[in-house]
Formats: structure tokens, sequence, C-alpha cells
């Protein structure tokens, strides 16, 4: 792909630059896919390796912590000098990652070839981030769920991932997405391209222009409270969704004497109904405001992810679908409302609330994994169910009239 064609998917503030979001979004699922198939390996290295729980959860933790540290990091680098061909390098990363875990001998080197894949997860999530903002016009809500849903739409291929790779060909079906690395790899180096003409672009606007450098305001207590309340509300929502990607399966196969395959199936409808849940997030919080889709995308999915536990086979399946859809509703909205709170500061909050996610469950991985080891499965599910009950804080949040004064100030 030459540097003409990206060229001309050059956008301006004024219009949305569809192309390049769904590309973006294609990557994003291709990343995800990726980064999906470590949970989905559990059910195969726990019989093959013989790890406990918690071993398991150690794993999701390698993958995830280091995702979760350096993501703020990495766009805070980003914001104060945009680096486009970090995209396809990041990737790179993930599929040198990806060779060794299909190939690990032991545990050891597993947790060595999930850390690489964090890595690169870490150099893609802010970088695809701020492409999504910077292609979305004035549609931010909408770009960040085109983008977002496409990491979640990758996430919910673990199931099928399980039972259609994993189970048939065990640890070495890794291998073949290596063919998803390459193509991300491709896809990306486009991406980068029109990236750098646009920041090219920029700097071409400014030096014909008089731009005066803007005064960086500190940061008020409130916003930074405000700040303080998403990152509650992203916890929540993350050891929710940990428990139920990296340990559900266990439990249905267990409650519901289910085949590991049929226990994916579940698994799957509940994060494939999350990916539609994350679309349609953004461009509701478009129109009914970002505080309003957080705080009932909390709630409304709590009677639901606490009756989960309690009900019949056939009510799970409806009912894993529907808190699926609802809780992720806000996932998406969370990272624009904290974008739109420290603005100027794209690339750093994408990894904040983002990577504080991917933090928030790998710690709840281990966290959960220990409870199993410890009071059972149910009794683990029981409790994780409560989980969105935090949501009530969003109750303190100021409104997105206020967030905009603030701005304005």
């Amino acid at each position: 792909m030459s540097q003409a064609i990206a060229a001309k998917a050059y956008t301006t503030k004024g219009n949305t630059s569809y192309r390049i979001l769904f590309i973006i979004g294609l990557c994003h699922l291709l990343n995800d896919a990726i980064q999906a198939i470590i949970p989905a390996m559990f059910p195969i290295l726990e019989k093959s390796m013989g790890l406990t729980f918690t071993q398991l959860g150690i794993i999701a933790f390698a993958l995830n912590i280091v995702s979760s540290l350096l993501q703020p990091v990495i766009g805070n680098m980003t914001d104060k000098k945009p680096f486009p061909f970090a995209l396809p390098i990041g990737l790179s990363i993930t599929l040198l990652g990806i060779i060794g875990l299909a190939f690990a001998p032991k545990y050891e080197w597993i947790v060595v070839s999930v850390l690489f894949i964090g890595l690169g997860s870490a150099i893609f999530h802010p970088e695809g981030s701020r492409v999504a903002y910077m292609a979305a016009g004035p549609r931010r809500g909408l770009a960040q769920s085109i983008y977002q849903v496409g990491g979640n739409a990758g996430q919910s291929l673990a199931p099928l991932i399980t039972a259609l790779i994993l189970v048939p060909f065990g640890q070495m079906g890794a291998a073949w997405f290596t063919i998803a690395a390459f193509i991300a790899v491709c896809l990306l180096t486009y991406i980068a391209i029109w990236y750098a003409k646009n920041l090219q672009n920029e700097r071409q606007k400014k030096s014909k222009g008089n731009y005066a450098k803007k005064e960086v305001k500190p940061i008020s207590k409130a916003v930074k409270f405000s700040l303080l309340l998403v990152l509650i509300l992203i916890f929540a929502r993350s050891w929710y969704v940990s428990g139920m990607t990296n340990f559900y399966a266990f439990y249905a196969i267990e409650k519901y004497d289910f085949s590991i395959s049929q226990a994916q199936l579940y698994l799957f409808t509940f994060l494939v109904f999350g990916a539609l849940g994350t679309f349609f997030g953004g461009p509701l919080a478009d129109r009914f405001g970002k505080k309003n889709i957080i705080f009932l995308s909390m709630m409304l999915s709590l009677p639901l992810s606490i009756l989960i536990p309690f009900v019949p086979s056939a009510f799970a399946f409806i009912l894993l679908g529907l808190t699926g859809f609802i809780l992720m509703l806000s996932f998406s909205v969370t990272v624009v409302y904290a974008q739109e709170l420290i603005p100027g500061k794209i690339g750093m909050m994408s990894g904040l609330t983002v990577g504080f996610a991917f933090g928030m469950g790998a710690i709840g991985s281990i966290a959960l994994g220990y409870l199993i080891d410890g009071i059972g499965l149910t009794a683990t599910m029981i409790l994780t169910g409560l989980l969105p009950v935090i949501g009530l804080i969003t109750l303190f949040l100021p409104s997105d009239k206020t967030v905009t004064e603030w701005n304005r100030n």
C-alpha cells in the first residue's frame, strides 16, 4: 500500500475518515484475537501441564500487567513526540511472542512469551486509540466505538479459537496466529503512512499560521477526583470481565457437566454480545451523554450478573448475552470521557484507561484464581456477580456539560 494511497485518507477536523477507522478497528480485532489465545488455552494448559488455577492467573497477570504499566507511559511519550511506525513495530513484537507461545516447552517459557505479547499490546493500544481520535472528526464516540469494538470482537473469538483450533491442535495451534499478526503488521504499515502524512500536514498548517503556544494548565482537584472515579469504575468492570473470561468455562463445565467446547460457546455468547455493546455505546453516548450511558451500563447489568450463577443452563445462556451487551456499553465511553477530562493527552488517557483495564484484569486474574483455589468456583462466581454495584459511584461524576465548561475555562 503506497504513501499516495494512504494520503488520500487524510482527515481534517471537519470530517470522519471511516476507511482509517475500519482498518484500525480490524487491526484491533487481530491484535486482541491474538491476546485471546492465552485465556483460551487455559483449559488446554491446565490438562497438558497440570497447572493450578493460581498459575493460570499468573500467566494472565504476566500478559496484562506489562501492558497496563507501559500503556500510559508509551501514550505520554507519543503525546510529546508521535511515532507513527510504533504500530507495526508493536505487532512485530507480538508476532515473536506467538511463536514462543506455540513452542514453549514448559510453564516458565509460556510466561516469557506472553510478556512479549503484552509488550506489543502496550505499544499498539494508545497509538491505535490516537489514530481513532485523529480520524474521528466530530464523531468521537462513534470513532472510539468502531476502534474498541474491534478489540472486543477479537476477544470474543477466544471460545471459537479454543473449540476449532486449540482443542484439536493443542498448544501448537497458537502458531496459526502468526498469519493474523503478519496481516496486522501490513495493515498497520498503511496506517502509519497515513498517520505520518497527517502529522506532516498539521505541521505545515502551523508553520504557515500564527500559532501561539498554549499555556499548560494545572490539573484541578475536581478533574483528578473525576478521573479517579472513572478508574474505579474500570476496576469493577475489568474484574468482572476477567472472572468471566478466565474462569467461567471451568464453572460451566463443573455446574452443567459441559465439555470444553460447550463451555466455550457460553463464553463466546458473553463476549460477542459484549463486542456489540461496545459498538453501540459510543453512538448512544454521543446522543444521550457519556455519564448517563456509563451509569445505566453498570446498574442495568447488576441484577443480571447476580442471577447468572443460580439459573439453569438455558437461562444462563440468555443472561450472559444480555450482561455482556449492557456492561460493555460503557467500554469506549469511559475512554472518551477520560480524554475529554484532560484534553491534549489523548495517548496518555487512552493508555491509562485501557491499560488500567488490562492491569485490573491482571490483578483480578490472580485474586480470583486464588479465591477459586480457596473457596471454590461457585462461591467465587457469586462474589464476582456483585462487582457492578460499584457503578453507583457514577452519580458523583460531573456531567458532560460540566466537563465541557471546565475545558473552556
